[in-house]
């Protein structure tokens, strides 16, 4: 996920994390399941990467179809929903994971 933007200031990212209600709750994950997002409501995020439990973590806010996170070791990035199944993320494709 380390992707450099300058969409907001680095702040205190567990402080600033905001209770979030969208559509968009839940795990998300690549195709080839190396990279697992969980959304959570708490406004935090939950990153894993290969056999690496919470490789990112910090928080996100989605503003209609837009994703923006703020990790909590300083780097920003961003996504968009394409429909309620699909995350284009960081060069990326996610899908919802389903149960």
């Amino acid at each position: 996920m380390p992707t450099q933007s300058n969409n907001a200031p680095n702040t205190d990212t567990t402080a600033n994390a905001q209770p979030q209600s969208h559509p968009y709750l839940g795990m998300w994950v690549t195709g080839d399941g190396r990279i697992r997002q969980e959304l959570l409501p708490t406004g935090r995020y939950d990153e894993a990467r290969g056999i690496r439990r919470s490789a990112y973590q910090g928080r996100y806010r989605v503003t209609g179809t837009h994703i923006n996170y703020w990790d909590d070791t300083g780097f920003t990035a961003d996504g968009t929903f394409v429909d309620s199944d699909t995350l284009h993320h960081g060069g990326m494709i996610f899908y919802r994971e389903k149960s």
